[in-house]
Parts: C-alpha cells; sequence; structure tokens
C-alpha cells in the first residue's frame, strides 16, 4: 500500500527543499519513494540538481545514505495533462453539434470546465495521485504542492468537477439520443452504421471516477498527511492556521508543522544576531502554542540555495523518517 505526503503553504517558504528532504530521508530509510513536483514554478529540478520532466526518473543515493530504498523524481507538465482534458471536451462538442447545438471547440471547453475552479495543474495533481498510487511501484509518494491557493482548489477539485462531469455527461446523452433520432427519421436503420463508439461516454466516467478515487486518498488518515511549512513570521502563522484549518474541514490529516529557515547560533559579538535569533525563537513558541496538537519541526536557514541531493540529504536529517 503507497503513503502519500503533500507538502503545502505559501509561495517561497521552502515546500520543494522540504518534499526533497523527506523523499531523500524516506529512501535513506529504505522506502522506495518518489518526489513530485506539481508546482508550475518547477524548482524541484533546481533542488535535486537533476533534469526532470513528465516521465519519473531514478535518482542516485550513492554517498547519501547506506538503506536499500529508491528515489525517484518527476515533474508534472500541466500542459500536457491539459491536452488530456480538452479531449474530452472536443468528444462532448461533436455531440453537442450532431444535435445541432452549434458551439465551437473553445466555447464548449468553457461549457466543460464551468464550476471549476482550479486550473490544469491541480486536475492534473489529482489525476497523477491516482496513477502513482495504484501503480504501486512506490512505497511512498511526496508531492511538492502549489502555493497555498492553488492547493486548497486542489482538494475542492473531485467534488467540483464531479458536478460539472454529470452535466457533460447528461448533456452528451441528451445531444446523442437527439441526434441519433434525427439520423434515423431521415436515413432509416442504415443510419446507426459507422456511429461513433461510446469510447469517450467511458472516459468521461472513467475520468470523474478517477477524482473520486483521488478524494478517497486523500481523506484517508491511514494513508495521506498534509505538512504545512511556514516560515518564522506572525503574519505566515495566521495563514497556518486558515489553511490546517481548512484541510480539517475536507478531512485531510494534518499531524506535522515544518518552521523553515530558523536563525539559529548566532554570534556572541553580534547584537543584531542575537535579536533575530530571540525572534525567531519566540515566533516558533507562538507556533506551538498556537497549533498544540501538532509536532513542529524546525529547519536552520542557510547561506544560499539548498541544492543538490548532499545538501538536500543533510536537511533530511532533521525531518520524520516515518510516513
Amino acid at each position: 500500500m503507497t503513503d502519500c505526503i503533500f507538502y503545502g503553504g505559501k509561495g517561497g517558504v521552502g515546500k520543494t527543499t522540504c518534499a526533497a528532504a523527506t523523499a531523500v530521508r524516506l529512501a535513506e530509510a529504505g522506502r522506495q519513494t518518489l518526489v513530485v513536483s506539481t508546482d508550475p514554478a518547477h524548482s524541484l529540478s533546481d533542488s535535486l540538481e537533476v533534469d526532470l520532466g513528465a516521465e519519473s526518473r531514478e535518482l542516485d543515493l550513492e554517498g547519501v545514505g547506506d538503506g536499500d530504498g529508491s528515489l525517484w523524481a518527476v515533474e508534472i507538465d500541466p500542459d500536457t495533462q491539459k491536452e488530456r482534458y480538452e479531449k474530452l471536451a472536443r468528444a462532448l462538442a461533436k455531440d453537442l453539434r450532431s444535435a445541432g447545438i452549434r458551439l465551437d471547440d473553445e466555447e464548449v471547453r468553457r461549457l466543460f470546465a464551468s464550476g471549476a475552479p482550479a486550473g490544469s495543474d491541480e486536475i492534473a495533481a489529482l489525476d497523477l495521485l491516482v496513477e502513482y498510487v495504484d501503480d504501486g511501484d512506490w512505497d511512498v509518494v511526496v508531492f511538492d504542492t502549489a502555493p497555498t491557493g492553488h492547493t486548497l482548489r486542489l482538494f475542492d477539485m473531485p467534488e467540483v468537477m464531479g458536478l460539472a462531469l454529470e452535466t457533460a455527461q447528461s448533456l452528451r446523452g441528451q445531444a446523442k439520443r437527439i441526434g441519433n433520432a434525427a439520423r434515423t427519421a431521415v436515413l432509416g436503420p442504415m443510419s446507426m452504421m459507422g456511429s461513433s463508439s461510446d469510447d469517450e461516454e467511458e472516459s468521461l466516467e472513467a475520468f470523474r471516477a478517477r477524482l473520486e478515487r483521488a478524494r478517497d486518498l486523500l481523506t484517508d488518515p491511514e494513508r495521506t498527511e498534509f505538512r504545512v511549512v511556514l516560515l518564522p513570521e506572525g503574519m505566515a502563522i495566521a495563514e497556518s492556521e486558515r489553511l490546517v484549518g481548512t484541510l480539517r474541514e475536507a478531512d485531510v490529516r494534518v499531524d506535522r508543522l515544518v518552521v523553515n529557515r530558523v536563525f539559529e547560533d548566532p554570534e556572541d559579538d553580534c547584537s543584531r544576531c542575537q535579536s533575530r535569533h530571540q525572534r525567531h525563537l519566540k515566533r516558533v513558541e507562538e507556533v506551538r502554542e498556537t497549533f498544540p496538537d501538532l509536532e513542529v519541526v524546525t529547519l536552520p536557514e542557510r547561506d544560499g540555495e539548498v541544492q543538490g541531493l548532499e545538501a538536500v540529504s543533510e536537511i533530511a536529517a532533521r525531518l520524520p523518517a516515518e510516513a
């Protein structure tokens, strides 16, 4: 059974570093691990210092860990995934036109997506979540998610898209029946020869089934955990409180917070450093008081970007080894 870990939070707080480090930590502990970037900005390649694409790639852990696990990484290409869903919309457009409803492809695409608050990157994330988990190739899949707003829309997607798909299927069915009736009236029994198959209909149903499967995975506390990353700042604490509340309302398990870039080990003769250190300690304590039921993990501030497996592995030592 594959476990899932999601990292979320405001943009620029270090979600990618945390996701990459967690994946390294799990691989070092002997787990077969996949780390996935669902953020359109794609900084996972930079963090791991490897070229990544839409196909998962295994990374060489030699010199990093002694476990018998493996580490794979992939970056989702939203444009590639978007084409998949537009194909469904074009299938719907074809049947609508056969019933005399003259909508062009762009109009039907808007109809197909009406009411959906998320973009193709969130849809791709949910669709691939199911694919990666059900493949059974990995023990753990770690997701570097998009910033907070995108993340919240991601968790809304299954329910909203389910309703949209129901509407689309209803329209499609009505159009198909009307079109078939019209062809029969004009051409008789021969009108059914060469008619299109139900492959598109099956695709719509399969798509909705995958979204429902994604919802089940996201809300399964035995398999999925969401970790919130924040900086030691007052506004970040308030934003994280809203995010944790929203996730819990959606029945998503949240057990840990990661406070990133905490200034540690200030120089004794640097008053500014001492002041900053004390301010960060105070913020971390505020986080613990705000979230008394959550584990709080702190990661140190580092000079420059965390890049390369060796640097990521140093961060990994501070993160939990279990999923």
